[in-house]
């Protein structure tokens, strides 16, 4: 195997993996390309085959924790695992390693006595290489619980040195782009995604529970719709068709209503061709769900019982730390209109109730706002600056400006204002529902106006979607809609501070 193909590394890599000198690195794989070429030639495969190991790490500790060392010894205990060598110290006519599975680490023995000719094989190995074992259980002196190996397999030879073992790896980007030493070396972030996969277990079971069924729609459309965001866009080859990525789901998931389904969802990837921050990513993940004869009213309190449910499924409490916050997820949540919300943060009525005075007070207030935009555009870049800030704790934002909810019902009291919540956590929107607008022809009429703000310029405007406008004159029953940002209710389940943290490969620049 010529060495050039291993030891193409970046220029941060000694720096980040914490070795003195690219020398160093290069050393080392170079003498763990020796080895493998040196078990080849013992006809031992360092990439082996199959190996089938009967016991998991974690389940050994738990099922065994109140083993004394008398009682191990007396019952010759068998156990098999596999897994990565995390250390490993040679005693000259016995070797002790630890390896990490799936679940946890255990502690290895090697026995010169036990092993005979086999032992001469441990010196071929190093921390990073995959082997599995057989043995039997036994405590050590200090009562750790040890696997006496009586045979041993190596299944993949590790040709790089995993990073120093007492600073980790701990530059975030490099995190981001080999996620794969990232979950080696940093168990805390294999728990992050365990809660992830927990947290939308309990999510689908919730809905379905509750008699919704999943479904599966379109991931490329030929308009793009369902939400205010800039597409990306694809080709079709053999349509010979300009295609988008979707940026929601909703209009066909709508369509299903008016087919006769009274219960929906789909757990769905979106694409948004946006800007990256700690709480933007623009390929996402959202459950989004519909329900027939329903409103927005309903959703608030289905809402409320849906994170309580996964809270307690997957943390076993509703007061959850983040950063230096406690969230009490206890219902009842706070509901406080969009319009009164502002006048809490001292926004004034002239404001509130005029285009240009909304304007002049923003500019005042240093925000950059377009010297064309319309009233509820201010009023909505105004609550994001004063107060989006404050909504730590679990408040509904609800009756958004009809203009900033093309696709939601109006309240019947009031028709400038329209049905719709967003929830808010930890100063970010969480959730999105509305009642959904079931009049054709305000329908259209709306997207209309949203074709008119895309000719002045308005990259996120809805477009003009004749095949919807035709679904809902077949008639769509009145209904509620939601979706949940999965990443950022995993980002407030595991504390943590980026959506990149939940993101398991994250979308990056390329090296340098």
């Amino acid at each position: 195997m010529p060495l050039n193909c291993i030891i193409k590394l970046t220029n941060s890599f000694n720096a980040q993996y914490n070795f003195n000198s690219m020398e160093e690195i290069n050393d080392l794989i170079e003498m763990r390309i020796k080895k493998l070429n040196e078990l080849r030639e013992l006809k031992i495969d360092p990439y082996g085959g199959r190996f089938e190991p009967k016991d998991k790490a974690a389940v050994l500790k738990n099922v065994h924790a109140a083993a004394s060392k008398e009682q191990l010894e007396a019952e010759t205990v068998p156990a098999s695992c596999a897994g990565r060598i995390i250390s490993m110290r040679d005693f000259g006519k016995g070797c002790f390693a630890t390896i990490q599975d799936a679940t946890e680490r255990i502690q290895l023995f090697f026995s010169k006595a036990v092993l005979g000719e086999q032992y001469a094989i441990l010196k071929k190995l190093d921390i990073g290489d995959i082997i599995g074992v057989s043995g039997r259980l036994f405590r050590t002196r200090t009562e750790e619980l040890t696997i006496e190996v009586n045979d041993f397999q190596l299944m993949s030879k590790s040709l790089r040195p995993l990073p120093e073992k007492w600073h980790g790896l701990k530059d975030v980007e490099m995190r981001y782009r080999q996620r794969y030493v990232d979950l080696i070396v940093n168990p805390q972030v294999k728990e992050i995604f365990a809660k992830r996969s927990a947290i939308i277990k309990a999510l689908r079971d919730f809905l379905e529970t509750h008699d919704f069924i999943e479904v599966e729609t379109p991931m490329m459309h030929q308009i793009p719709g369902g939400a205010a965001a800039k597409p990306f866009m694809t080709h079709h080859n053999a349509l010979d068709l300009d295609l988008y990525l979707r940026i929601a789901p909703e209009l066909y998931l709508k369509r299903l209503l008016v087919g006769g389904y009274e219960r929906v969802y789909e757990l769905n990837k979106n694409f948004r061709n946006e800007g990256i921050s700690t709480k933007h990513n623009p390929e996402f993940t959202m459950i989004e769900f519909y329900v027939a004869y329903r409103d927005y009213n309903f959703l608030m309190d289905f809402t409320e019982k849906i994170f309580a449910h996964v809270a307690e499924k997957v943390l076993g409490t509703l007061k959850i730390p983040y950063g230096d916050d406690v969230i009490d997820l206890t219902p009842p949540w706070p509901r406080i209109p969009l319009l009164e919300a502002l006048k809490q943060k001292g926004v004034p009525d002239s404001a509130i109730t005029d285009r240009d005075s909304a304007f002049a007070w923003a500019r005042e207030k240093k925000l950059n706002i377009a010297s064309g935009a319309s009233h509820a555009k201010i009023l909505d870049e105004i609550f994001g600056e004063f107060v989006e800030p404050e909504l730590i704790q679990p408040t509904f934002i609800i009756d958004y400006p009809v203009e900033l909810s093309p696709l939601s019902k109006r309240k019947p009291e009031n028709p400038d204002l329209v049905e719709r919540f967003e929830l808010f956590i930890t100063a970010r929107e969480i959730a999105n529902a509305f009642s959904e607008l079931n009049d054709p022809a305000d329908q259209k009429e709306r997207f209309l106006k949203q074709v008119e703000a895309k000719t002045q310029g308005d990259d996120e405007a809805h477009w003009m979607d004749e095949d919807y406008v035709r679904a809902l004159e077949y008639g769509m029953p009145p209904a509620a809609g939601e979706g949940i940002g999965i990443d950022r209710l995993v980002m407030l389940l595991t504390n943590s501070s980026s959506i990149r943290d939940v993101i398991l490969f994250p979308q990056l620049k390329p090296e340098q």
